[in-house]
């Protein structure tokens, strides 16, 4: 054959491949068993389908499916044998576009040729489902088209699958195409494994919250309620599930302790609790053995020989604006601070830093002296009973605070904070924030240890929320967890960030991996609810979660908020709380791509570092509040 021969018959073929008017030419080409135009039994579907045999998919056989609008066919493609839609369209001369072209033409492009999904049976509930990758931008035509073409040529009935929100929206104005969500499928989970981990201690079970008594650190605890925080101990274990950005799942991350949610585990561990245990975190379950007590561990014993003395500049005094202050200004005015000055220095498109300034932690430093609070905290460290019972602990550091919260403060710093929050933020409320020197440590994140006083009014009441923040260095689950970590307490130092309240319409947290797969370091995590974000961050109600994959610009969403209330700015100065209807969408798909490009943005900044990222939404507007190193010792 020669070339021109050859040349011509390869313009023939990719002419059928483009022409709706020849399927019999184009399924000429295709071997017995690639695809089925239709399916008429479970054998026949048995007989192309796979099964997916890692993470919430095991167990769930299904098939792809190709259905090509130019002449109404349906392809059932054999799911053994490809591994991909484009691998079939390819391999049957329906399309030779692949990569890039491949995917702009067929899952994004309204008028596509082509609509390309999955086809499963749900042994969950017994039913077999029909769906699209989450990032096609399906439109309700597509979806009613596939629908229809789909039910006509299998041999049971279909239910449309939403795999986003945005899909899930579309789901809800098609009333002739029933529907099944992930959440009417999947049973609840009764397992999670949140970080891997062995620990031996005392189990305890805690049904109610606060707890009847502090933990002592060699505690491995039971929550049948998602604390917002907890003081160091062993291990944890919960029993409803919360998200992995709550407090207490940052804290374990930090303190490298094992922690899981286990449905049932103060059933089934009953017998253990009050006794001496060996806790056991896998990916692959969880276990609690009774154990000899065992007082300290290697790794403890090696922690206890020195402590960390975070670094404070003490002679720094002046009140600084946040757009002023940098990364390296963390030795001043500590890392939430000077890492906000960061990202608000970078003036990243779109994006707002809230106006503030901060209070060096020379000042405290300065009334720490005048009060001699430095020789009240010798003396307790000096307390045999202090050191050894929790519930002295908790007594005498709330003494502490109060000693704090009455001081005097100190006048000329008082006008000076008071003309500059006056010049800056005339009739608005502010935030009062903590931000020390012993947060964002390489082993220690402190989240969730100091205190934010929200929407301060008045000039009386911004000093006495300073006061407020600068005594939280001295709240018991603070000092517990510089404890267990080894911080010097007294190399610790709070400096304040005075901030522009802004009331948002919806806020929450970011981090720039997906904390529930390690495989998926491009994915971007973002968890929120309306209003503002304060709760977010706590795990007492699951918050809307939605990850966001970088390379297929695609949004999935894992979970709806279960928020029926929204906190919200009081016009006295304050929040409030107000019911809302629940388990409605917080963000569109839309709103997701932007903070997920935020979110890369800022890590770009801290130098590829991962961030964990506060922040709010007002309108159309982005507003980053916090952005600090994201721990996760998995990584």
């Amino acid at each position: 054959m020669t070339l021109k021969v050859r040349a011509v018959l390869f313009a023939f073929i990719l002419f059928l491949a483009n022409s709706g008017g020849f399927a019999l030419a184009q399924t000429a080409r295709v071997k017995v068993g690639n695809y089925k135009n239709e399916i008429a039994s479970r054998a026949e579907f048995n007989g192309l389908k796979r099964d997916y045999k890692k993470g919430r998919f095991a167990n769930i056989p299904h098939m792809m499916f190709v259905i090509d609008r130019t002449n109404d066919t349906v392809y059932y493609i054999n799911s053994n044998r490809y591994r991909f839609h484009s691998e079939f369209a390819r391999a049957t001369y329906l399309s030779l576009d692949s990569g890039e072209s491949f995917f702009q033409k067929n899952y994004i492009n309204e008028n596509r040729r082509f609509v390309l999904g999955t086809l499963a049976f749900q042994p969950t509930v017994e039913k077999f489902t029909y769906e699209f990758w989450e990032g096609d931008l399906v439109t309700p035509t597509i979806v009613t088209y596939a629908h229809e073409r789909l039910t006509k040529t299998f041999f049971a009935p279909l239910n449309f699958k939403p795999n986003s929100l945005r899909q899930e929206q579309i789901s809800e104005t098609l009333k002739d195409v029933p529907r099944l969500l992930l959440s009417d499928i999947e049973p609840e989970s009764t397992f999670d494994v949140l970080n891997p981990g062995k620990a031996v201690g005392v189990l305890r079970l805690v049904d109610h919250l606060p707890p009847d008594q502090p933990f002592e650190r060699e505690d491995i605890v039971i929550f049948k309620e998602v604390p917002i925080s907890v003081t160091p101990v062993r291990g944890l274990i919960t029993t409803r599930q919360g998200t992995p950005l709550s407090h207490i799942n940052l804290l374990a991350k930090s303190w490298n302790i094992p922690n899981a949610y286990f449905k049932d585990a103060d059933v089934k561990f009953k017998s253990l609790v009050n006794r001496w245990v060996t806790l056991t975190i896998t990916d692959g379950g969880l276990t609690i053995e009774p154990a000899e007590k065992i007082v300290s561990s290697p790794e403890e014993l090696k922690r206890s020989r020195e402590l960390q003395v975070p670094k404070a500049d003490l002679e720094y005094r002046e009140l600084t604006d946040l757009d002023q202050q940098r990364a390296k200004d963390v030795i001043r005015f500590g890392a939430k601070s000077a890492n906000l000055g960061e990202v608000a220095h970078a003036s990243l498109p779109g994006v707002v830093v809230p106006n503030g300034f901060g209070v060096p932690f020379a000042c405290y430093a300065a009334f720490a002296e005048k009060y001699k609070i430095e020789d009240r905290v010798l003396e307790l460290l000096n307390d045999e009973k202090f050191h050894h019972d929790a519930p002295t602990r908790v007594k005498k550091l709330a003494e502490l605070r109060e000693f704090i919260q009455k001081a005097e403060f100190d006048p000329k710093l008082r006008e000076e904070v008071l003309a500059k929050a006056h010049r800056m933020f005339e009739g608005k409320g502010v935030f009062v924030r903590s931000s020390t020197n012993a947060e964002d440590l390489p082993n220690f994140n402190g989240a969730g240890l100091y205190s934010t006083v929200p929407n301060v009014k008045t000039d009386d009441a911004l000093i006495e929320a300073i006061k407020t923040v600068w005594a939280s260095l001295w709240n018991f689950e603070a000092f517990e967890a510089r404890e267990l970590a080894r911080i010097d307490h007294l190399a610790v130092y709070p400096g304040v960030l005075i901030q522009e309240g802004v009331n948002a319409d919806s806020a929450g947290v970011m981090i720039t991996t997906n904390p529930f797969n390690r495989q998926d370091p491009g994915g971007v995590y973002i968890n929120a609810k309306r209003g503002l974000g304060i709760k977010v961050v706590e795990g007492k109600r699951v918050p809307e979660q939605i990850i966001y994959r970088t390379r297929s610009d695609s949004v999935q969403v894992l979970t709806r908020s279960t928020e029926d209330t929204i906190l919200t700015f009081d016009v006295n100065g304050g929040v409030k709380e107000v019911k809302i209807e629940p388990n409605r969408a917080v963000l569109t798909d839309k709103t997701a791509r932007k903070l997920s490009r935020v979110a890369t943005a800022i890590r770009r900044i801290f130098k590829g570092k991962h961030q964990d990222i506060e922040w709010l939404i007002v309108g159309e507007q982005v507003y980053i509040v916090q952005s600090r190193p994201y721990i996760d010792l998995s990584l």
